[in-house]
């Protein structure tokens, strides 16, 4: 398997794992994301075949948003998911990005457990996130100051950082 820049010809599987992974789901949004931002749109291709794909941007001056990261059924729990988020954060800190954020359903438990262990941790909560009502938690993992030990290849292991923990129903 590799990670690599999205194609025009990905678009029909894309569009394939996006309405498997989500119920929500707007086709044009992602060949808008592809047009403006080309770099920051990853497929995780299996031998011709794609079984998932992460899209990610500049949100701000310091910080770059995931927008979507999602696996096909079948290829879940075999490290695809933790490959791409692997590939899309050193497009955020070639621009010197310092925090990468996402948000994911309250209710998507087996989610919020993948981002912890990619070492992300719940901010807050977004109230009626979703066109659903359903509450959004907003997570962020901090890219630097490791960014140097980073892009250097010298030691990811300090990449890491420090574990956070806390109680989520303390900030509800």
């Amino acid at each position: 398997m590799i990670i690599r820049n999205f194609e025009p010809s990905d678009f029909e599987e894309v569009l394939e794992i996006e309405s498997e992974a989500f119920s929500e789901h707007n086709p044009f949004l992602y060949m808008n994301f592809y047009e403006m931002n080309s770099e920051g749109f990853l497929v995780a291709d299996y031998n011709g075949y794609i079984v998932g794909f992460v899209v990610g941007y500049k949100l701000s001056a310091n910080e770059g948003r995931i927008f979507s990261l999602a696996v096909r059924d079948g290829f879940r729990s075999m490290g695809v998911g933790a490959k791409l988020m692997n590939a899309i954060l050193p497009v955020f800190i070639t621009k010197l990005l310092h925090y990468a954020s996402l948000e994911v359903r309250i209710s998507n438990i087996r989610a919020q457990h993948f981002y912890k262990r990619m070492d992300f941790i719940p901010c807050w909560i977004e109230h009626g996130y979703y066109s659903d009502g359903e509450d959004g938690i907003i997570m962020k993992k901090r890219l630097t100051p490791f960014t140097t030990a980073f892009l250097n290849n010298t030691d990811k292991s300090v990449f890491s950082g420090k574990k956070h923990s806390f109680r989520l129903r303390d900030y509800i």
